[in-house]
């Protein structure tokens, strides 16, 4: 697939230096969108992504903030301003889990995962609205995850801050509608990346049986779904929760 109207534009991917992000950054840069990616913490896997972008595009680079903080958020965007304009893509992809059972789960971690998941997107959210009003066009899409559809047990400060992504989700592509920004998020189902490695073969193989396609995701078909939706291809879809899951939840 090809998408001409990707050449040229600007993204921020958050949560870009592994994983699915790692994948959504290397993808964009395939279809000549310039990338800034954010993360966290890890400075050899973010410059590894920044590297696998290099080879598809010069336009490239980094910025560790915490999204949680909407004064780190800002310089996100001051540096995206700088290297090539104003975005036209955000893709809010950090997240993080700290599971456990309710009874289990410490207020700690429940917030923490809250924030990252949730608070880090809204606070990009709001900090893209401006620049893309003024274009009167941009593509928001957060990553989500069935789990905030379906629950998980063990999961609920994860269920809820993606259930809450969702309802963001709708919430902002009723209200930037009207400027022709449009807003939607991707639900991935069970996607073989670092945060599911540490699973035990026991519950991978249950897992699997849930999955009519009978295998597990890989982060390119969420990456492909992120490039359609960053497209003029998806400039009529917004408000949506597109499920990447093989399958999974129906």
């Amino acid at each position: 697939m090809s998408y001409a109207s990707l050449t040229g534009k600007t993204a921020i991917v958050t949560g870009g230096s592994r994983g699915i992000g790692r994948q959504i950054c290397a993808k964009l840069s395939e279809y000549g969108v310039n990338i800034v990616i954010n993360y966290a913490g890890n400075d050899k896997e973010a410059e590894l992504t920044k590297d696998l972008c290099l080879m598809k595009n010069p336009h490239v680079a980094l910025v560790k903030a915490d999204v949680t903080k909407i004064k780190y958020c800002e310089r996100i965007f001051e540096i995206c301003e700088k290297n090539f304009g104003p975005p036209d893509i955000l893709i809010n992809n950090a997240g993080i889990t700290r599971d456990n059972l309710i009874m289990r789960m410490t207020p700690e971690d429940f917030d923490a995962v809250l924030g990252v998941n949730l608070r880090g997107a809204f606070n990009c959210v709001k900090l893209a609205f401006r620049p893309m009003s003024k274009k009167r066009s941009g593509r928001i899409i957060n990553i989500a995850s069935v789990v905030g559809i379906a629950g998980n047990a063990g999961q609920a400060n994860y269920a809820a801050s993606k259930a809450g992504l969702i309802g963001l989700t709708k919430s902002a592509a009723k209200e930037f509608a009207k400027r022709g920004i449009t807003v939607n998020a991707i639900a991935p189902g069970y996607i073989e990346t670092d945060m599911t490695s540490g699973l035990s073969d026991e519950l991978k193989a249950e897992m699997l049986k849930t999955i009519p396609l009978g295998r597990v995701g890989r982060s390119e078909d969420v990456a492909a779904a992120v490039a359609f939706l960053c497209s003029d291809e998806a400039a009529y879809i917004t408000g949506q929760v597109l499920c990447v899951d093989g399958g999974m939840y129906m």
